[in-house]
């Protein structure tokens, strides 16, 4: 095998090749303000698409407009570099919680003036969007995987809602596949980090070490997750497919094609608009699977941040308070199915339904994960070696060795800066 596995990727062959072409030429423009007195805001995603919603209470009550932009997620990242870089970085923005610290390391973000704001929320949420020592952002939203799962299916070999264990999962499997030869038990896309690194968490597997400057998964734990992991495609339980070769996950989820779809918060929503497709009492919601139960799984947080060059920065804090605010949050909850970060939000009777107790209690118990600026491409360079070995291009060993040898390249600054006293 070659010293640099990446090399032979096509995927990173061609973001490499993109780069070399300018990859911000490929990239909307950003939208001129119409108003030069209001405040911008980005975000990705149907907080992007909605947030628009959540401006109409601020402006009536401060006589400040505000200009959204939403940003496709596959760009967002490279979009607020190049922002940053331009001088053109938005008022406030929404940052994935693992973003925060790159982007403060950068100076590309705005202390928060004062302490309260990152209280009244859930354990671990605060420690990523802090960096040396500073807290750069506000919680927006929690969330984890969960398995949303078709309750007629599984009742159909015995099973009266989704099994919690890796053996349940794969008993399932067998049965239902010897039910239904030509479908499959679970969807899980090779291009989505979130399953494998579910699955090591709740094993007890942490993927770095010597200070979170070299990979840590040629470990028992993690070799137990990534082999189970893969088992899954092996055994026929789950396609070897990626996001982007399945048009609509959802319509293949109500037509029976597999029975286990882990996903996450926002799925509530579609499924409730697309009630015609599958009804409520077809499908149900359980806890991700762990090795002999559920246990500790990674979260998936979004964040609010102020940018460092707003020239505006009382209203652009206002603008954060406002939209971390209870209310909003739970407007947020009502109409996209995004989970309030605020924990005394909660106490609303709107999240008391019992659809929601899964996600209630994974975010009560989330695995520790590395709190570096490096984290996010090491989950996308891990699971781009999973998926070789899903692929059989590689067996379980070689793809942990690989994880290594690949994150402690993507470590070495990381290793330099610690040795020279200049990180902790």
């Amino acid at each position: 095998m070659d010293d640099d596995v990446g090399e032979r990727w096509t995927r990173r062959r061609a973001l490499r090749a993109m780069a070399s072409v300018g990859i911000t030429a490929l990239l909307p423009a950003c939208i001129p303000r119409r108003d030069p007195s209001a405040l911008t805001f980005w975000a990705t995603g149907y907080e992007g698409d909605y947030a628009p919603h959540l401006m109409t209470a601020f402006t009536a009550r401060t006589g400040i407009a505000v200009e959204t932009q939403s940003l496709p997620g596959t760009a967002a990242h490279e979009k607020f570099l190049t922002a940053r870089a331009g001088g053109s970085l938005p008022d406030v923005m929404m940052l994935p919680a693992g973003w925060v610290r790159e982007f403060a390391m950068i100076g590309a973000l705005a202390s928060l003036p004062h302490s309260e704001l990152g209280r009244d929320t859930f354990p671990d949420v605060m420690r990523p969007l802090t960096y040396e020592g500073r807290s750069y952002a506000m919680p927006w939203s929690v969330g984890s995987q969960v398995q949303f799962y078709r309750r007629d299916l599984l009742g159909e070999v015995g099973y009266d809602e989704a099994p919690t264990s890796w053996d349940g999962w794969r008993d399932l499997g067998a049965k239902l596949k010897r039910r239904h030869p030509d479908r499959y038990t679970m969807l899980l896309f090779l291009n989505w980090w979130d399953t494998l690194t579910t699955f090591a968490g709740q094993g007890g597997a942490y993927p770095l070490t010597a200070n979170d400057t070299r990979g840590n998964f040629r470990t028992p734990a993690y070799r137990s997750a990534l082999a189970f992991y893969v088992s899954l495609f092996a055994d026929g339980y789950a396609p070897r497919i990626a996001s982007n070769e399945l048009q609509d996950p959802l319509a293949a989820f109500a037509q029976g094609w597999f029975a286990i779809y882990p996903n996450g918060a926002t799925l509530l929503t579609d499924l409730h608009r697309r009630a015609r497709e599958i009804a409520p009492d077809q499908w149900g919601v359980s806890r991700m699977p762990g090795p002999k139960g559920p246990a500790a799984v990674s979260t998936i947080n979004n964040s609010i941040a102020v940018s460092a060059t707003t020239d505006r920065p009382a209203a652009a804090w206002a603008l954060a308070r406002h939209l971390t605010s209870v209310a909003s949050e739970l407007r947020f909850q009502r109409m996209i199915g995004v989970l309030p970060a605020r924990r005394s939000a909660w106490n609303s009777p709107q999240l008391a339904d019992p659809v929601l107790r899964p996600f209630a209690e994974q975010i009560e118990q989330p695995a520790l994960q590395p709190a570096i600026v490096e984290w996010e491409r090491i989950r996308l360079e891990v699971q781009i070696i999973a998926e070789r070995v899903v692929r059989n291009e590689m067996t379980v060993d070689e793809g942990l060795e690989a994880m290594d040898r690949r994150v402690d390249v993507l470590l070495a600054q990381r290793r330099r800066l610690v040795a020279a006293g200049k990180i902790a």
